[in-house]
């Protein structure tokens, strides 16, 4: 009967915009609750107060939530508009990075605003998938040949990944190409093809492995981060993270109550954020909050399926792609099983440009479910002030 009743509600269209606002609402108040237990006591040390941080994330959280709400009530033609200069934007806010930018733990991808830091690859990651999605759905409607695909977007991908490192951020390059990948996957790129081009790629990021003695270390860390040599350098973060986790038991040691985040574990609020949930709220909380986000990437990818655009289809596509890549090289991280990279985990992990970059692809993804005839009239008989 159970089992009934959710497959019911997952076949309702009208229920994909409930997974998705409930998901994302949650994801972001729990968040904010994490980022201010994480940081507290870095932010006393580092600003003087233990809200320093976590107001920070608050405005900027203030400042999404308007401009998600924006992007969901533009028109497909406004987003076409936009969507033809996303890669000639990328490349100017890339290219600023070399030009302007700083350096923030060994990666040049910031630039200095003087009150908050910028990083362009985080809303260049939403304006590729925009491009990308716009130029596939050209050819789409013109009757393109499935290999041409390659030849379409993967150079304005390959530029970009190069440009992002030249500041020797590989973590955001992976989520770049994995992009790419995916977007050629919903391409309908030959699987010939596309394991060709997959291994390539998998070839060239053991190339770049090999050639940065720390990414070395970080992948043997990975193996063994309690190694008597790499314990006390790459393999700190690690094990700390993993040291977390297991001090959480089932229910975690309370809200606010972690140790590793006392000097332990650096990064706690944005790399390792996922550590001080599963120390704090235990396997319940680790378990909920992997389940908010599988919420919020199958509706996702379920709102692409439902697309009778094209390029509804694959930008949709593309940002559930970004957000589970994201996700998994976050968590892989954190307990381990993948080096780690510093990227964040979305809507959980401290940072203002990831947030206003997600919100902005969800809001996409909103203006799409807006826009389906089903969902929408459905939403009409409901009365939905959304939809005025």
């Amino acid at each position: 009967m159970a089992n009934k009743r959710s497959s019911i509600f997952l076949t309702k269209p009208i229920n994909l915009y409930y997974m998705l606002a409930g998901s994302t609402a949650v994801l972001s108040a729990l968040g904010l609750v994490m980022v201010f237990s994480a940081s507290s006591i870095h932010s006393l040390e580092s600003k003087g107060s233990s809200y320093a941080i976590v107001l920070r994330q608050f405005i900027i959280l203030c400042l999404s939530l308007p401009l998600g709400w924006f992007a969901a009530r533009l028109s497909l033609n406004q987003w076409k508009r936009l969507a033809k200069y996303g890669f000639l934007l990328s490349i100017i806010l890339l290219g600023a990075v070399q030009a302007f930018g700083k350096s923030v733990n060994g990666n040049k991808n910031w630039i200095g605003l003087g009150f908050i830091d910028f990083q362009p690859s985080e809303v260049v990651k939403f304006l590729m998938i925009l491009w990308a999605g716009y130029m596939l759905a050209n050819k789409e409607r013109a009757g393109f040949v499935k290999i041409n695909v390659l030849t379409l977007i993967a150079p304005g991908f390959g530029i970009c990944i190069a440009l992002i490192m030249v500041g020797e951020d590989l973590g955001n390059s992976a989520v770049f190409a994995a992009i790419l990948a995916g977007l050629l996957f919903i391409s309908g790129l030959p699987l010939r093809l596309f394991g060709l081009v997959t291994a390539f790629g998998f070839a060239g990021l053991a190339a770049m492995i090999r050639t940065s003695f720390y990414r070395v270390e970080r992948m043997s860390a990975m193996l063994d981060p309690f190694a008597e040599d790499q314990y006390m350098n790459y393999g700190w973060q690690p094990a700390h993270s993993l040291l977390s986790l297991a001090s959480g038991g089932i229910f975690g040691v309370g809200l606010g109550a972690s140790r590793q985040k006392w000097a332990q574990l650096s990064e706690a609020h944005t790399d390792f954020i996922f550590a001080v949930i599963g120390e704090e709220l235990g396997l319940f909380g680790t378990i909920g909050v992997l389940f908010l986000l599988t919420t919020l990437i199958y509706s996702i990818f379920k709102v692409a399926l439902r697309a009778h655009d094209p390029m509804v289809r694959y930008v949709c596509g593309g940002i559930g792609v970004w957000i589970a890549i994201q996700t998994v090289l976050n968590i892989g991280s954190a307990i381990s099983v993948l080096p780690v990279v510093g990227v964040t985990l979305p809507l959980l992990s401290y940072g203002g440009s990831a947030l206003v970059a997600t919100y902005l692809g969800l809001g996409f993804v909103l203006g799409a479910l807006r826009r389906d005839p089903v969902i929408y009239e459905e939403m009409k008989k409901l009365n939905q002030p959304w939809l005025k």
